[in-house]
């Protein structure tokens, strides 16, 4: 599996998909639902160290879209505040929470205006089986987590956001806050 650390990548990789799973969250919050569970302590800090790493490495996207799950609303806009994207660009998209693969594709497929980097902000299992769709066989890691919270999946994709079948992108790089430097 290769680990997107250094910002290195390829000179035109074309389309790209970046696949954010939403910071750790906060179970003891009271909050009445899992949809309004908020960021934890960790949650708040990693979700810009992971933006300001993507503006350092120049991966910063065309269009994010992100659920408006509290805690993936939270990542979303900590991340877009520290990449320097504006906030109220950031496209809400209701389907997106507790979204399996389908779902994801179907809205990645509804795309208009073709953009070239899109940041995709969600939950897993989704993310983890959409991953696994669009890049085939993937090695798990270790400790059984593919995409564990605010870790970013970076993949090569079709020229055409509407074709998305099994197996169509490229896995580009993986990384995890406990990478980035501090």
């Amino acid at each position: 599996m290769t680990v997107a650390g250094d910002g290195d990548h390829p000179a035109d990789p074309g389309r790209e998909l970046l696949l954010l799973r939403h910071a750790k969250s906060d179970w003891n919050t009271g909050a009445a639902t899992d949809f309004d569970r908020p960021l934890n302590v960790r949650g708040r800090q990693d979700a810009p160290r992971l933006g300001k790493w993507l503006y350092t490495v120049g991966l910063v996207p065309d269009l994010v879209l992100a659920s408006p799950a509290r805690r993936a609303r939270q990542t979303a806009r900590r991340v877009c505040k520290a990449l320097g994207y504006p906030r109220e660009s950031i496209l809400w998209e209701p389907r997106l929470y507790e979204a399996g693969p389908g779902t994801l594709i179907g809205c990645l497929q509804a795309l208009s205006g073709m953009p070239r980097r899109v940041l995709l902000v969600a939950h897993n299992p989704g993310l983890e089986e959409l991953l696994r769709h669009l890049c085939g066989a993937l090695e798990t890691p270790a400790d059984g987590k593919l995409l564990p919270t605010a870790a970013l999946a970076r993949l090569a994709m079709p020229a055409d956001w509407r074709r998305l079948e099994s197996g169509c992108a490229r896995l580009l790089g993986l990384v995890r806050p406990r990478d980035l430097p501090r």
